[in-house]
């Protein structure tokens, strides 16, 4: 199937958007550009901006819209197709009454991979998946720059790619992050699949962690035996997944494995493919800091090893900076230096960033919204990294009691000093008191960012600005 499949069926049918953030406005517009009979949006924000952008767009182009708590409560009429925004569950009794009067429940992902004419690796997992994805594109995009090939960025991560599906040819290469939202309800997976590891997460919207789990299986459920996959050799869960894969499967890990894809070992990074082993580099030559993001370039360099050479590897290793709010340098003030790792919304993220840094040089700003994922493992790094404990959000306390605890189970007597602030002005300031010269300031929530925010970029944009204005 390709574009003009897409057309023939959209032409003249009656449309739902269901979630109307910034990114969809493209995606409206595609749809009327493709011939939609009637297009309506739907979203449970009725915030003065987002009224605004609509009315805006009303004015381009034929477009009604519903808002408000109740807005669900308009998907009455009898719409052929419903895309629903990922973070929606399927099952809900608006979307299941939908099916049964014949509407087509679907989203701009499903609709993408099954249109899409070019080649498409994906990248899912509970941790790093926004780091592996952009690794995956560069690598990617150092390969064919000399090329025609164009290679496409999309996904969970920048704009919508649907709205390009004219424009993508069957030489050019695409790269999507993947959340489990968004394979929840997959029917298609990608032609090289990702999945960087797998732990606790969202549990506070899938039903379970084996939900969750399955989700993620999605990503190369429907390959057929003609994919890629690969797949963590030191993650239990995705070591478990290496008897399902029924096409190709490569491999990333410290040591070398039994599985072409990428290893490290002694540090140095290496390459197996069809068995042949070759050096790439030195691991310290990696400008990216950590042993994860060390996972996230191998991880990378496995999906695309057969494709990238040696010297792109390098090219990109020795330049790429890292995404923003992850591990994001801020600025250096009175001998402190300040990190944006707003990303960070587990507690498995928050142990990498923490991990970074030397033995008790942290002063962290963490908490947010909770997301029923237990805090535990957090306790070790904090215990052995933090000296300052800045908490906010309802897992504030949840993260301190993991603090707790692995002191008590130590026996040694608690020694963070810990605060509890009510909004990110009063926590920024806390931690520039508290920070000696030598130490840093670390934003690392290990929470989701809806307490406060929209997302953790604006949660990241926010810290960041009020780090900036501190003054000596």
């Amino acid at each position: 199937m390709g574009i003009n499949d897409l057309r023939h069926r959209i032409a003249g049918r009656k449309i739902a958007v269901l979630g109307l953030c910034i990114s969809n406005f493209p995606l409206i517009e595609f749809f009327h550009k493709m011939g939609a009979g009637k297009i309506v949006g739907f979203d449970r924000s009725d915030s003065c901006e987002l009224k605004k952008r609509l009315d805006e767009l009303a004015l381009r182009i034929p477009f009604e819209y519903y808002l408000g708590e109740d807005y669900l409560s308009y998907l009455t009429d009898d719409f052929d197709e419903i895309y629903k925004t990922p973070v929606l569950r399927p099952d809900i009794p608006e979307l299941a009454r939908a099916r049964e009067r014949g509407a087509y429940v679907t989203s701009e992902m499903e609709e993408f991979l099954k249109h899409c004419p070019a080649k498409t690796y994906a990248v899912t997992g509970s941790d790093g998946k926004t780091t592996t994805t952009t690794i995956l594109y560069l690598l990617l995009k150092e390969a064919f720059k000399d090329k025609e090939t164009r290679v496409w960025l999309g996904g969970n991560i920048g704009k919508p790619v649907l709205p390009h599906l004219e424009e993508i040819d069957k030489e050019d290469r695409v790269v999507l992050e993947l959340s489990s939202f968004q394979l929840l309800t997959m029917t298609k997976s990608p032609d090289v699949s990702v999945v960087t590891n797998v732990s606790p997460n969202h549990l506070d919207v899938h039903k379970s962690y084996e939900e969750y789990i399955e989700a993620k299986k999605n990503i190369y459920r429907f390959q057929n035996g003609e994919g890629v996959v690969v797949l963590n050799s030191g993650n239990d869960v995705t070591l478990a997944m290496m008897n399902e894969v029924l096409g190709k499967t490569r491999a990333f890990g410290f040591g070398i494995g039994t599985w072409d894809g990428a290893y490290s070992l002694d540090g140095k990074l290496y390459t197996k493919v069809n068995g042949e082993i070759t050096e790439i580099m030195d691991t310290k030559d990696v400008l990216l800091p950590g042993n994860h993001n060390l996972e996230n370039y191998m991880a990378a360099i496995a999906a695309v090893c057969d494709v990238v050479s040696p010297k792109d590897i390098c090219n990109v290793a020795a330049t790429f900076k890292g995404v923003e709010h992850r591990l994001e340098f801020v600025r250096e003030l009175k001998g402190v230096k300040y990190f944006n790792s707003s990303i960070d919304s587990s507690p498995n993220r928050t142990m990498n960033a923490l991990n970074v840094f030397k033995d008790k040089e942290v002063v962290l700003i963490a908490g947010g919204a909770d997301k029923k994922i237990p805090f535990d493992s957090l306790g070790k790094a904090l215990f052995e990294k933090v000296r300052v404990l800045i908490l906010t959000g309802p897992t504030a306390k949840l993260i301190e009691n993991a603090a707790r605890d692995e002191y008590r189970r130590r026996g040694k007597e608690y020694d963070i000093v810990t605060y509890h602030c009510q909004n990110y002005e009063e926590a920024v300031e806390c931690a520039c008191k508290e920070a000696k010269s030598g130490e840093v300031v670390l934003l690392s929530p290990a929470s989701t960012s809806f307490d406060m925010f929209k997302n953790f970029e604006e949660r990241g944009k926010t810290f960041k600005y009020l780090v900036n204005k501190l003054t000596v």
